[in-house]
């Protein structure tokens, strides 16, 4: 399992076999698995840019003087998706609980999201519990990258869940088995949602963490770690996951080799889950939302400088593709245009670009405390999850798979969804001592494989949903 890249690698796409721009051949693909138990790849999608110990949150202007990348606080955020008029009405996401899975968590979350909500004059969630069903979380190592990467997910998922739904209950699930060492962490993670389902803990599952699909030796051994989601469907929970922070590449077992075809991940091609893509937000002089652009940061300099330490190009895009497992799901026939007969993601996004971060406060660190923008389609999630909760709170209740309603959104041109018709996933990267391009998808009117139905507009989108899905 996967989610995105730590200051080095991301998330990523299947799809048709695409040619490289240097040979016109199709190269050697990672080897797969030769068992189930052999390690599928999986990660926190949180992608770090820099930390800064200051004592107040990061402004744009800080971010462009210091970084040369955009970032935004809350209050921009929130203006971009119009939730201030959802807030006004007292919609807050008040009664409903977005649970948050990852693995470790953070040594200091809690005292971290009480500085975030003082910084921004928020107020602190109803309840905000951490259960670890699966056990015991070893001591935490900051000698260890694993732990400090699912840190930092844990870190935005829960801040910017909160910033999005600010009344509603935060449920963070901690596993003790990091993903990256292989498959041996799905299980956990399963029997851990499932422990939450089986005990009506939470209303939203945000997932920030994917495995590529061709890591898999077969769809058999996806169909055996779907437990969780099918009694999500049943129990009518809503589950998200990240589409990935590759665009149209993506890892192998190695977590340093990317395919040089188009792939995507899993869970996010489930047809039972939502799978979250990115957009890079826009606002005008005067700090109106502008229209919105996929999110592809592949050959922005300063951004790569500050993800990966290099000038690049390096795949930092949001993820979207065809599923190689899955077939079309009743609810994407209307994009059977797009789609043919596989399963496509994303089905929607939300902001994720590094040229346009979020602002997260973390003490993990010690010496490294502070502020730091955070961006990847693991931002992405929790801000989705958010909104799902304010539905939840319009509804009166959990909408479980929300996935043919939104679908059905989109086919009525209702103004909830807003198309992105802007921008691409495609990809490039040095490997094997050459420059190598994968080409993704480009946004257009209506679906496409680059943002999925677009993104919302909250005032419009959640009583539509709330309406639409909670029948």
């Amino acid at each position: 399992m996967r989610v995105g890249r730590l200051a080095a690698v991301a998330a990523g796409v299947f799809g048709l076999v695409a040619v490289t721009a240097a040979t016109g051949l199709a190269p050697k693909p990672p080897s797969p698995p030769q068992n189930a138990d052999a390690g599928i790849v999986v990660r926190p999608g949180v992608i770090h840019i820099a930390r800064n110990a200051q004592a107040a949150p990061l402004t744009t202007a800080d971010c462009e003087k210091d970084y040369n990348i955009a970032c935004y606080g809350v209050a921009q955020i929130r203006r971009a998706y119009g939730l201030p008029a959802l807030y006004a009405n007292g919609v807050t996401g008040r009664g409903a609980t977005i649970v948050i899975v990852d693995s470790y968590g953070s040594p200091t979350i809690q005292n971290d999201l009480t500085a975030f909500d003082r910084a921004y004059r928020l107020p602190a969630p109803p309840k905000f519990q951490i259960i670890r069903p699966e056990g015991r979380i070893p001591a935490y190592d900051p000698a260890n990258s694993d732990m400090v990467g699912w840190a930092g997910e844990t870190t935005l998922d829960v801040e910017w869940a909160h910033a999005v739904a600010p009344g509603a209950n935060i449920l963070l699930v901690e596993t003790p088995v990091s993903e990256t060492e292989g498959v041996h962490g799905f299980p956990q993670i399963v029997a851990a949602e499932k422990y939450v389902l089986n005990h009506h803990l939470g209303d939203v599952i945000s997932q920030s963490f994917s495995a590529t699909e061709e890591t898999f030796p077969s769809k058999a051994a996806i169909q055996g770690l779907r437990g969780a989601y099918q009694l999500a469907q049943k129990d009518h929970v809503t589950v998200l996951t990240a589409s990935g922070d590759s665009g149209a590449a993506d890892v192998g077992l190695d977590q340093t080799t990317y395919y040089a075809f188009r792939v995507t991940s899993w869970p996010d091609s489930d047809p039972l889950v939502t799978g979250v893509g990115g957009t890079q937000l826009h606002f005008t002089a005067r700090g109106a939302p502008a229209a919105p652009t996929v999110w592809n940061d592949t050959y922005n300099t300063k951004a790569n400088e500050f993800t990966d330490g290099n000038a690049g190009p390096s795949p930092l895009a949001g993820g979207g593709g065809l599923s190689m497992f899955f077939t079309r799901p009743g609810y994407q026939d209307s994009v059977r245009d797009v789609v043919g007969g596989s399963r496509g993601v994303p089905d929607i996004s939300m902001s994720a670009a590094c040229n346009g971060a979020v602002d997260t406060y973390s003490s993990y660190q010690g010496a490294a405390d502070g502020w730091s923008p955070e961006c990847g389609t693991s931002e992405a999630t929790p801000l989705f999850a958010g909104i799902v909760a304010l539905a939840d709170q319009v509804a009166g209740h959990s909408l479980g798979l929300i996935n043919p309603a939104l679908y059905q959104l989109a086919a009525q041109h209702k103004p909830g969804i807003v198309d992105v018709t802007k921008g691409n996933n495609t990809v490039s990267f040095t490997q094997d001592g050459r420059e190598q391009t994968v080409t993704g998808f480009t946004a257009r009117r209506g679906y496409d494989l680059a943002t999925g139905l677009g993104t919302v507009n909250a005032p419009y989108f959640v009583p539509e949903l709330a309406r639409l899905a909670g029948h």
